[in-house]
């Protein structure tokens, strides 16, 4: 009898990228900013689309948004806030309350432990207000870097880094702009190769550059501003609806 077949797991899809990435020397570095002038010039509109008025608020939303979207996050918040204004109500919460409201955000229990965690680290370590700095920021349940970094550049104009989401993850390395495979070592690479005053503005750019062109399924790189500038040997393909390699 023959011995029965063992099935192997299915291997992790890699993200689509580019075969070579930018050198960060002179002349990656002139190559990465034209790429960010184009999607300048592309989306001015491009900013944080998480609805926040203040950096509580957008440090609960960025919470929430993981796993999310943030449409999704922008119908919940404002009955989330209408409840619970600031870190001290949200402190007191009853966590199947906090549920209750985010439910449709997905993982529910999970975010609703965050966010109280979150708001109870708040008031505890820094009188219900949020700090400005990364190393108070990461040390909140629920804050990650890539949290701290949407809300310092967004909330207190601090360049402290680049928000990598998944958007960022894939749209930066088919432009050929970072090659590795965690959203950190992405990061260190596209800081290494974009100035520090641009780097918020970098995250935005290439989410909704994500969003509206270089989408995961179907990019339109017939329409990308910035076709030329960019290493993903697809592209050419995918334009004149050739196929892939």
């Amino acid at each position: 009898m023959p011995a029965p077949r063992v099935r192997r797991p299915a291997a992790a899809k890699k993200p689509a990228r580019a075969a070579v990435v930018l050198a960060p020397d002179a002349r990656g570095k002139r190559r990465a900013t034209a790429i960010l002038d184009r999607l300048e010039a592309a989306h001015p509109e491009a900013t944080c689309a998480l609805s926040h008025r203040n950096p509580y608020e957008l440090v609960m939303a960025t919470i929430l948004s993981a796993q999310c979207t943030d449409e999704r996050v922008n119908q919940v918040t404002p009955v989330l806030f209408a409840r619970y204004p600031d870190a001290n109500a949200l402190a007191a919460a009853v966590p199947e309350d906090v549920e209750e409201i985010i439910r449709s955000t997905g993982f529910f229990r999970a975010k609703a432990r965050s966010l109280i965690g979150c708001a109870a680290g708040l008031v505890e370590r820094h009188g219900g207000q949020v700090p400005g700095r990364m190393e108070d920021l990461v040390k909140l349940p629920g804050v990650g870097r890539k949290t701290a970094n949407v809300v310092l550049g967004h909330a207190f104009g601090v360049e402290s880094g680049i928000a990598v989401d998944t958007h960022v993850f894939r749209v930066s390395q088919r432009l050929g702009l970072a090659r590795a495979e965690t959203p950190e070592d992405v990061e260190e690479q596209l800081m290494k190769l974009i100035p520090q005053r641009r780097w918020s503005r970098t995250s935005d750019l290439l989410i909704f550059h994500g969003r509206k062109v270089c989408a995961a399924r179907s990019p339109r790189c017939g329409g990308c501003p910035a076709f030329d500038l960019c290493a993903w040997d697809d592209r050419v393909a995918i334009a004149t609806g050739g196929a892939k390699r």
